[in-house]
């Protein structure tokens, strides 16, 4: 065999060698490709289902072993978003962008992270480019022109709105955007003028309704009524025309048609029971009580109406019960919030509007039991056992206050407010039973607690006073409190009183003087205290005008007594 036929052969296996580690080389590519794809689709699944922690494991391994993936660093832009790490997403959809410049969307987010970072001038920038690659995509027009709007650049934003209407045509959202845009300019004439016009050509009950508006403020309240009336042609339930027209006939006193008109309104089925709500609460509000009382029957009416159109619906049940509440029919306001309650049992707003109203109507009895059975269905709200307490206090059922503030501390251990609330409260209980031993053992336990709070200070300051005992303790605990409100008349009368105890009517007398400036004459015990004071002065004329007062305040005798006979044997001593 010659050389040169050994030289062929060799060049036929070299090639043959070569074919074929090429072929590998490509299967092995292709291979590497398919895993990468598939472990990007595993990213994407990850991240719509939530997992977001692995959605980023897998990302970043992505594109440590292929730098140039636009996909997995658009992805992790996505799932930086979502960690609210907006430094990153901004990184990784700038390195998707340059990798890929013809897609929209990695752009498009770029632009949104810029927005979200308040730099609207790089926004501003990816937007306009946006446009020129993409002319027919609504969303980067909007995203523009809310940029100018959010920005106040009133003039580009009316701009740009003219770019959409060239495009994509007039509609409804454009023309109440510009009439937004123009009221904001301070051009109502001309925003309106807009609105006839866009009128002239389309039908939109929006713009009708907004030009019945305008009417009314115009005081043209009939053609106001055929603009709301060509609205309902077109769209018979629409709220805002409805209740156009409803405020168009009740502003101008014609009752019968409002009435009518708002019975379309409360049973129309399609209108939010909220919207319903809210607007009969404000009319309710608003209302001179003359009027809710000239046409009880027909609001009651269309109360009744609302309720019936949606009668398990919370915000219709509550307004009926407010309703009743404001016109003084208590026992039916309670019943509606009952209702609600049943309707709603897991509701603790529900639950909880039904005991406020009982303890506003004073139903002392139902309020213990209700509140007893809301604090252990919702445990973890502790007013519903603060409820029960107010009630047993109203009963002078002071046992029942005592254990049920037992029970609240217990509950609450680490709650400070709640145990200084309820040691104040055990503390006046033990008062009011007559055992001021326990009383003052409960009041040193709150002032543990908060040793600057005035309530237990005035209180224990002023028993040991009634008791004359300690009475340079009670002087150190009632001054505090008229340091911090030197403006309240209880507590300026326990200090003045304190004073007067210790032999210094000289030193009460200003505290009294003060006291009177802050509606301290409008209690007997006050009065009587500032009385005496006046009278171990030797202010003996004073001394009797206020004690007349004390004693027109409670004429009773319930505050203070033998008050009457106190006074008279006075002024039989001064022979007055």
């Amino acid at each position: 065999m010659g050389r040169k036929n050994i030289f062929n052969i060799k060049y036929i296996i070299y090639n043959i060698l070569l074919f074929s580690c090429l072929q590998s080389a490509t299967a092995q590519s292709y291979k590497s490709e398919r895993e990468q794809e598939n472990r990007l689709m595993d990213a994407v699944t990850a991240y719509d289902n939530g997992d977001i922690s692995r959605a980023g494991q897998i990302l970043e391994g992505i594109t440590a072993a292929d730098p140039e993936n636009d996909a997995a660093h658009y992805y992790l832009g996505l799932v930086a978003v979502r960690k609210a790490d907006l430094e990153t997403a901004e990184n990784e959809f700038r390195k998707a962008s340059a990798i890929d410049t013809t897609n929209f969307w990695y752009r498009h987010r770029l632009a949104s992270v810029y927005s979200a970072t308040h730099r609207p001038e790089l926004s501003e920038s990816i937007y306009q480019g946006l446009l020129r690659d993409f002319p027919k995509k609504s969303d980067i027009y909007y995203n523009l022109m809310e940029l100018y709007l959010s920005e106040g650049r009133l003039e580009e934003a009316l701009s740009t709105l003219s770019q959409i209407e060239t495009v994509f045509g007039k509609n409804e959202m454009t023309v109440m955007t510009r009439f937004e845009i123009m009221n904001r300019q301070n051009h109502p004439r001309e925003a309106y003028e807009m609105l006839e016009n866009y009128n002239k050509e389309y039908s939109s009950p929006q713009v009708l309704s907004l030009l019945g508006d305008y009417q009314m403020s115009m005081y043209n309240d009939s053609t106001a009524v055929s603009l709301y009336d060509e609205a309902l042609d077109i769209a018979p339930g629409y709220a805002p025309a409805l209740l156009g027209k409803a405020e168009a006939y009740r502003i101008t006193r014609k009752y019968d048609q409002y009435f009518r008109t708002m019975e379309k309104f409360v049973t129309d089925r399609d209108i939010s029971s909220k919207g319903k709500a809210d607007y009969l609460k404000e009319v309710i509000r608003r209302s001179d009580p003359n009027f809710l009382k000239a046409f009880r029957p027909q609001m009651d009416s269309l109360v009744a109406s609302g309720v019936a159109t949606h009668p398990k619906d919370s915000s219709m049940m509550t307004l009926s019960g407010l309703y009743y509440y404001g016109t003084e029919r208590v026992d039916k306001a309670c019943e509606e919030f009952r209702k609600n309650m049943l309707n709603w049992p897991e509701n603790i707003s529900a639950t909880a509007s039904y005991i406020e109203v009982l303890a506003y109507a004073n139903r002392w009895e139902e309020l213990v039991s209700e509140a007893e059975k809301a604090s252990e269905k919702f445990p973890e709200e502790k007013a519903f056992l603060e409820y029960s307490v107010l009630a047993g206090y109203n009963l002078k059922d002071y046992n029942l206050v005592l254990s049920l503030c037992q029970r609240i501390i217990d509950r609450n251990p680490s709650d400070s407010a709640a145990v200084l609330s309820s040691y104040s409260t055990m503390g006046d209980a033990y008062h009011l039973q007559g055992d001021n031993a326990k009383a003052y053992k409960a009041y040193d336990r709150a002032l543990k607690v908060n040793p600057e709070h005035c309530p237990v200070l005035n209180n224990y300051a002023y028993w040991l006073s009634m008791e004359g005992k300690k009475l340079k303790k009670a002087y150190t605990m009632s001054r505090k409190t008229v340091e911090k409100e030197p403006d309240n008349p209880t507590y300026l009368d326990t200090f003045g009183w304190i004073l007067y105890l210790q032999g210094k009517p000289l030193e009460a007398k200003p505290f009294f003087k003060h006291a009177m400036l802050y509606g301290g004459k409008d209690s007997a015990v006050i009065l009587d205290h500032y009385a005496e004071v006046l009278y171990a002065l030797g202010e003996y004329d004073m001394a009797f005008i206020y004690w007349d007062q004390a004693l027109a305040k409670d004429k009773d005798g319930e505050k203070i007594e033998g008050l009457a006979e106190k006074i008279r044997e006075r002024k039989a001593s001064r022979k007055k």
